[in-house]
């Protein structure tokens, strides 16, 4: 039985397959149309899932969508009817909801074959259903707590369920206007941050400051005693005049949301161009600790209310990995397990697997510990990039030969893109699609930022470290697949791993498992065996665009920047080789 999953007109628009209920592919439409956050309806996905299957749509016995417009209907029409007088926002909504409900039409369109072709009918998974369902199904739990919270989907902010088995339980949401989402993100424009995802900006630059303004947050997003929160709606304006929002084909855009009150309590918002002050230090400090506030507060109820040890967390604000890293010191749950890809992406594989399970009611059998289900390429297809790019390379004759000259090359202090495997799904490079530097270097933030990046210095980067090393390094012990969980690294080691570890002493990690990831494994195990450090800095390879996923794409960021080497597969690129081809 083949389920397609898809994301369709809404930002990181995404497509996947499963085959009787294991993911066999899923990737993102950025990955191939090369804009960000891509929004819009992913029909390069779907051709990638499908020819990589080797089957045809005509094959696909199911269509899910993360994405309901029956959801909370009522709901949906009295607020709009508040907004009668903001026409373009009736418009641009209205406008979504049609193409999400004309899907057949839409993937025949793309593929190029008549709708009568293909028997699979739509199935609409409400939203942060498909959030729950992208945690908990794929967990290794067969009973556990389930969160799943981001800024909107299906008039939804916050869902708190429970799963047993292969059936999911709802117990309460948070609806319209209240998102925990919206003051997050409200919070990220008005500090100068005003493009699609940049929360995690936030995120980085909290560590800076002091949470001096706690107790005005407290007055923004308000805790209930039933464990979950509301909105002061005076803060913001998504709920009287509506947001301008673009979600069809191209980056997404959401206008500002944060309201005049605002701008009174907090002073002149920030230009994306101003200095960084140490108010905005404070004022992002003040956010995260209140989100962070916010979110134990919801598990503690869940925990005391299901008395579960085991909790799944998924929606956009489960890429807050900040929080993620706190959940097991700061509540009574015991063991944890967060997707590789938490926001929206993920809604295309959450909506196939409550398809599979809570409707079809199929017996669970899966783990999910990998994120590796994107395109792949071999070293004859790489072979062949290179030489139309008329770049000179070596090529290996072994994966050992490959890992000993990159382990050499890294522990010399080298730069390297490492391009292997499968592409990731999800927001994180996690050693397929990665730079690679050696954690070390006191330098290399500014070497990376100057030679590639070319991000913001406040932003940290993350170490990729052996799972069997993770208690000699970090004050927790966790498995952390998917670098979804930041820890605090143990004081004694943080002045030899200048390059990961952040302002605060912590780190994002990802553990590495041999029988996850063989040959990043035995990479960063050759490279402990050369410098005694059992642990790579890891940032995605890309230069300010998507994730690369082609092997010409790599090769282009290799040209256009100043990394040292690339290794793709088993070919490896150095710079001296190519210094005529900058």
């Amino acid at each position: 039985m083949y389920i397609l999953g898809l994301n369709a007109y809404h930002g990181d628009s995404s497509a996947c397959l499963l085959k009787d209920g294991k993911i066999i592919n899923a990737i993102e439409e950025e990955r191939i149309r090369r804009i960000k956050h891509w929004a819009g309806f992913p029909s390069e996905s779907i051709k990638f899932c499908l020819k990589d299957a080797g089957i045809t749509i005509s094959d696909v016995d199911h269509i899910t969508i993360g994405r309901n417009p029956s959801a909370h209907l009522g709901k949906k029409i009295l607020s709009s009817l508040k907004k009668l007088a903001n026409f373009q926002f009736i418009k641009d909504r209205v406008s979504n909801i049609k193409k999400v409900t004309s899907l057949k039409s839409e993937i025949a369109a793309g593929l190029g074959v008549s709708e009568s072709s293909f028997r699979a009918e739509i199935k609409h998974i409400e939203h942060h259903r498909s959030h729950l369902a992208s945690a908990f199904f794929v967990s290794p739990f067969d009973e556990a707590a389930i969160l799943s919270i981001d800024g909107f989907g299906d008039f939804s902010s916050t869902m708190i369920a429970i799963g047993r088995g292969n059936k999911i339980e709802v117990l309460d949401s948070v609806t319209y206007p209240h998102s925990l989402g919206i003051f997050y993100t409200a919070f990220t424009q008005f500090l100068g941050f005003p493009w699609y995802g940049d929360e995690y900006k936030v995120m980085g630059l909290s560590p800076y400051g002091e949470p001096k303004y706690v107790d005005q947050m407290k007055k923004i997003v308000r805790l209930l005693d039933n464990g979950l929160f509301e909105l002061d709606e005076s803060y913001f304006i998504h709920s009287t005049e509506g947001v301008a929002m673009t979600w069809n084909n191209g980056a997404p855009f959401i206008g500002r949301i944060y309201s005049d009150r605002m701008i009174k309590e907090f002073g002149q918002p920030r230009d994306k161009d101003e200095t960084l002050t140490q108010y905005h230090k404070d004022l992002a400090a003040s956010v995260q600790k209140h989100c962070e506030d916010v979110i134990f507060h919801i598990l503690n109820h869940l925990q005391k209310r299901t008395g579960l040890k085991n909790i799944c967390i998924a929606g956009g604000v489960a890429q807050n990995s900040v929080a993620n890293g706190k959940v097991l010191q700061l509540t009574d749950f015991e063991k944890i397990y967060i997707p590789s890809a938490g926001y929206d992406a993920g809604t295309a594989i959450g909506s196939a697997l409550w398809h599979y399970y809570q409707i079809l009611g199929m017996e669970r059998k899966y783990f999910v510990r990998d994120a590796y289900f994107g395109a792949q390429y071999s070293d004859d297809e790489i072979e062949r990039e290179l030489k139309e790019a008329k770049v000179n390379y070596k090529r290996c004759s072994s994966d050992s030969e490959t890992i000993e000259q990159t382990a050499q090359m890294l522990a010399d202090g080298a730069v390297i893109g490492w391009f292997q495997g499968r592409t990731e799904f999800g927001p994180r490079a996690l050693g397929n699609r990665s730079v690679l530097v050696h954690p070390g270097r006191p330098d290399a933030k500014d070497l990376i930022n100057s030679k590639i990046k070319r991000r913001e210095s406040f932003r940290p980067f993350a170490p990729s470290i052996l799972r069997e090393y993770v208690n000699e390094y970090f004050e927790q012990e966790d498995d952390v697949y998917f670098m979804e969980k930041v820890f605090q690294i143990r004081i004694e080691k943080r002045n030899g791993l200048p390059a990961v570890t952040h302002v605060d002493g912590s780190g994002r990690l990802q553990t590495v498992h041999k029988d996850v990831s063989p040959k990043y494994y035995a990479l960063i195990d050759k490279f402990r065996e050369k410098t005694g450090l059992p642990i790579l800095l890891n940032t995605s390879f890309n230069e300010n665009e998507p994730i690369v996923n082609h092997p010409k794409e790599a090769i282009d960021c290799f040209l256009r920047t100043e990394m040292d080497a690339i290794v793709l597969e088993n070919c490896i690129v150095t710079r001296n080789q190519n210094i005529t081809n900058k």
